[in-house]
């Protein structure tokens, strides 16, 4: 699979973390159904392996699912054992590194210009650029831009809609986002409103920095 390919051509990843499995599948599948084809689920959400085995079962091959927060290398293992196609780290660790030892595509976790280094230096398939919002948002993507013009940045951590569309129009590649998209719906909230503001960021990402 080619992640960065995927992150160019989709620009949204939809991170969902939740506390209650039943309600972390149901997001993941509400998300699908409305076209997001690039979907992390957090380890850290209840179940989560469970989650993404079921969730791969259930969706189609235009739907790639990762997994997230993976920091081990037994993290790493055993989000592959459980299907998932990519994983997310947020820094550079033991997750990232297994990764590569196995073949799996990484969008792995950086914020300082030697962040960015390392973990090109590694091999991962995209840079997550987190947390964005602490250092400047948009600017510093900017910023970084310019001496790392061919890396590609997902830009992760309060992007909402309106900084989700001024990182796409600076050139991420794609842009990842978690509660601003996915609300209370993976703790058993409103699926409806989910389906709204999931179309709301496709239109973002559709338009923004073509």
């Amino acid at each position: 699979m080619d992640l960065q390919s995927l992150l160019r051509e989709r620009r949204l990843l939809a991170i969902v973390r939740g506390r209650h499995a039943e309600s972390v599948l149901e997001t993941v599948l509400a998300l699908a159904g409305e076209g997001v084809g690039l979907i992390e689920v957090s380890l850290t959400s209840e179940r989560a392996l469970d989650v993404i085995s079921r969730a791969r079962t259930a969706l189609g091959s235009e739907t790639v699912l990762g997994a997230g927060t993976v920091l081990t290398a037994q993290d790493a293992r055993d989000a592959r054992a459980a299907g998932a196609e990519f994983i997310v780290t947020p820094g550079i660790g033991d997750g990232a590194l297994e990764a590569r030892h196995v073949s799996l595509p990484a969008i792995v976790g950086a914020l300082t210009p030697s962040e960015v280094i390392a973990a090109s230096a590694i091999g991962a398939d995209a840079v997550k650029l987190f947390p964005a919002s602490s250092m400047g948002g948009p600017d510093y993507l900017r910023a970084l831009r310019a001496p790392f013009p061919d890396v590609p940045f997902v830009p992760v951590g309060g992007v909402d809609a309106q900084s989700g569309r001024r990182y796409l129009e600076l050139g991420a590649t794609a842009v990842g986002v978690g509660s601003p998209l996915i609300g209370d719906a993976a703790d058993g909230g409103d699926l409806e409103a989910l389906r709204e503001r999931t179309r709301a960021f496709l239109r973002i990402a559709a338009e923004a920095g073509r």
